[in-house]
């Protein structure tokens, strides 16, 4: 996804120009810090004070420079309205967020709207046409079965979230002001392998499949997320 997202930088603003950045559910801050890397002023929006307080470790383990290019709000994402003015950034990001939001457009009308014109907005979410593909793969056809119709599932903590469709989710932007300009699969090959498994010896080979399932079709169309990218108009 990250390989992704460059891509989508890259191909609108001109190399070596800082970007403004919002990260909301920026989680221990994995993406806000690998921007801030890279020259980017990142501001990032978490709720949960363990993931904040990771995400400040973390962030005190980087270089004077980094450390002074990111901001860190303890915050719900929806209330973005309430800490910053509309257009403040180039790029907002959403990774992760909207399977555990019951209503999620009012969250997505607030990002678009702190977003400057022709600004990039990048959303994460779980994919909501191929959630028989978990079940199924594993051999669990009472769970693929019941998922064909449904956009709700448990995810691997336990909890009960949902997921979103492409088509709706297209709809959705267009509304906002935000339409959609290009779309990934993520975790095409790789979505059963578990979340402590070894790092494959093999494993730039293994990004590249990824990566190319991930913009073909279609394959892309039963990835376990979705990668979307839209832009403000």
């Amino acid at each position: 996804m990250a390989r992704q997202l460059d891509e989508q930088i890259v191909g609108r603003y001109p190399v070596g120009q800082r970007l403004r950045v919002l990260d909301v559910g920026m989680g221990q801050g994995t993406q806000a810090l690998r921007l801030a890397r890279a020259g980017h002023q990142v501001t990032g929006v978490e709720q949960d004070p363990r993931m904040i307080a990771a995400a400040r470790e973390a962030l005190a383990a980087e270089p004077e420079g980094i450390q002074e290019r990111v901001r860190l709000v303890q915050s719900d994402g929806r209330d973005t309205g309430v800490h910053f003015l509309p257009g403040s950034f180039d790029v907002v990001l959403c990774h992760g967020v909207l399977m555990y939001v019951e209503e999620p457009d009012p969250l997505l009308a607030g990002l678009a709207r702190m977003l400057a014109p022709g600004g990039l907005l990048s959303l994460l979410v779980r994919n909501g046409d191929a959630l028989a593909m978990r079940p199924g793969l594993a051999g669990d056809w009472a769970g693929a079965l019941a998922a064909f119709d449904s956009t709700c599932y448990r995810n691997r903590l336990g909890l009960d979230v949902r997921a979103d469709r492409l088509s709706t989710l297209t709809a959705t932007l267009a509304g906002i002001g935000a339409p959609l300009h290009a779309w990934y699969g993520v975790r095409v090959f790789t979505d059963l392998a578990a979340d402590e498994a070894d790092i494959p010896a093999d494993v730039e080979t293994l990004l590249a499949c990824e990566e190319q399932a991930g913009r073909t079709d279609p394959y892309r169309g039963v990835a376990a997320l979705l990668h979307l990218c839209g832009v403000r108009g």
